[in-house]
């Protein structure tokens, strides 16, 4: 019944395609993505002004010789995940999409009705891209957790682990779990083999993102600094837990269901100085979203940085906004950030088979 309700709301606003040969890298292809020096990138165009300042940056900053040298331990680079270096278009964030195939198929769980009723308002919008009211954003926005209350963080994560296998929408041959932009995981690679500390800087569900990475991009657990979940136990009822002794023989950890701790724009920032201690010298991000860790970055650095905003402006390989890409253009030029161009700047962005469907 519930497959029913979902391909009902699907229809005439999806346009499906025959799958053929998968192209798209795999996991462990995207794993073995080894960039040590500007010679082994081979995901972006040649002669990328963009991928040339990457490089000219991390040159002339691990250069002992050079007046902007910095030290291995202060080599920070912070990175967004969603619409950096991981699609977040088809149609919208994996965790939103998450929470839409939870209320409508998966068999092993029953929302309420109205949480039902009100996902299916809004899902049409979600696939038409069009914008969510205030309300629809807020109900949404604590859906994400409240339809998991009750799970253990290992129980969350296989549950993700699971999506991962499902396939984007709108995009051919591509599953979520293997929906990493191939020329960013280079950089990321090249960044951790000179020596910078990569972290993740994300708004997305910490558990979800540790999980989405895991065994794919090289950034440690304690490297991702993301949204929080709230937790509870499960004897744990109403008593405040600065007061709760956790038994280890009698309970267990489980999500709360209360909203995400939100990790968003200045956010962001606050972040940074709690949990990394050290101004980032590269920070990378997408959208007014990651605006907070782009400007700091850039904010009385006592050493050389550089802001980059990766720009969604594809339109065949990618769910690209043409009207929006030209709006993050301007924003990154007026604020000094360098502009990654997919279009552009990209010889494929999740591999040659993967192209658009309508």
């Amino acid at each position: 019944m519930r497959k029913k309700i979902l391909a009902a709301l699907t229809a005439g606003l999806i346009a499906l395609t025959s799958f053929g040969t998968v192209d798209a890298a795999t996991r462990e292809e995207v794993a073995a993505i080894n960039v040590k020096t500007a010679a082994d990138f081979q995901y972006w165009n040649d002669g990328s002004p963009t991928m040339q300042a990457i490089v000219e940056f991390v040159e002339d900053v691990t250069d002992p010789n050079s007046a902007n040298y910095i030290p291995p331990e202060d080599r920070i680079a912070t990175f967004d995940m969603d619409g950096t270096f991981y699609c977040e278009t088809a149609p919208l964030y994996f965790q939103e999409m998450m929470f839409f195939h939870r209320v409508f198929e998966d068999p092993d769980y029953t929302a309420p009705k109205e949480i039902v009723d009100k996902a299916k308002k809004i899902y049409p919008k979600v696939l038409a891209k069009q914008s969510l009211t205030p309300a629809e954003r807020k109900f949404h926005f604590e859906g994400l957790t409240k339809v998991y209350a009750g799970m253990t963080p290992e129980e969350y994560r296989a549950y993700v682990r699971k999506f991962m296998d499902t396939d984007e929408i709108g995009l051919t041959n591509l599953k979520r779990g293997e929906a990493f932009y191939l020329p960013m995981v280079e950089v990321i690679s090249y960044l951790t083999n000179n020596d910078f500390r990569v972290y993740i800087d994300s708004a997305c569900g910490a558990m979800t993102t540790r999980e989405l990475i895991d065994g794919v991009i090289p950034v440690e657990f304690d490297r991702v600094v993301a949204s929080d979940f709230n937790f509870t136990s499960t004897n744990m009822g109403k008593e405040d837990p600065h007061d709760h002794f956790y038994d280890r023989h009698k309970e267990k950890i489980v999500i709360s269901g209360k909203p995400l701790i939100d990790n968003a724009k200045t956010l962001k920032v606050f972040s940074i100085i709690n949990h990394i201690g050290k101004k980032p010298v590269l920070a990378f991000g997408n959208s007014s979203g990651d605006s907070g860790m782009l400007e700091y970055t850039l904010q009385d650095n006592k050493y050389r940085a550089m802001s980059f905003f990766v720009i969604c402006d594809d339109v065949e390989r990618e769910l690209g906004n043409l009207k929006r890409a030209a709006s993050d253009k301007a924003l990154a030029l007026k604020r000094g950030w360098q502009p990654i161009s997919m279009h552009d700047d990209f010889k494929t962005i999740y591999g040659d088979n993967v192209r658009r469907t309508k």
